[in-house]
């Protein structure tokens, strides 16, 4: 379970939104770190092959690291994970551009499979100051 995150930032890397979603339960909920919601790997994947072709094309997933694997009953893990991103011509991503992903897995035909996602944005406490001045 502990490679799900890792094997998802390769494939990001690769521009191959098949293999990013790969792990993913048809039935998964992913809630984005801007707020979208999508209920299904088909839709998650549809709505990925837009971004990786226009917002975030080229774009590299940075720094990817696991926090936390555990299994919390049987059958049933969750992993915490934090990766950057990197747009083209950058040599390091922004602060403002880390995230943290919290995955619920279930253990299904004999492999571990992502039914819940959710993806949010890493900001420092200057950063949330900032924000509420707004």
């Amino acid at each position: 379970m502990s490679t799900i995150p890792l094997r998802m930032y390769e494939a990001w890397n690769r521009g191959d939104v098949e293999g990013f979603f790969a792990d993913f339960a048809e039935d998964v909920v992913f809630a984005e770190l801007e707020g979208t919601v999508y209920r299904s790997r088909t839709e998650a994947v549809e709505q990925h092959k837009v971004l990786l072709g226009t917002a975030m094309k080229g774009s590299q997933l940075v720094k990817g690291e696991v926090v936390v694997a555990e299994e919390v009953s049987p059958g049933v893990g969750v992993v915490h994970s934090r990766v950057g991103i990197l747009m083209p011509g950058e040599q390091e991503p922004p602060a403002t551009r880390f995230s943290m992903q919290l995955f619920v897995v279930l253990w299904r035909a004999d492999r571990w499979e992502v039914v819940a996602l959710e993806n949010a944005r890493l900001l420092t406490l200057q950063a949330m100051a900032a924000l509420e001045t707004l």
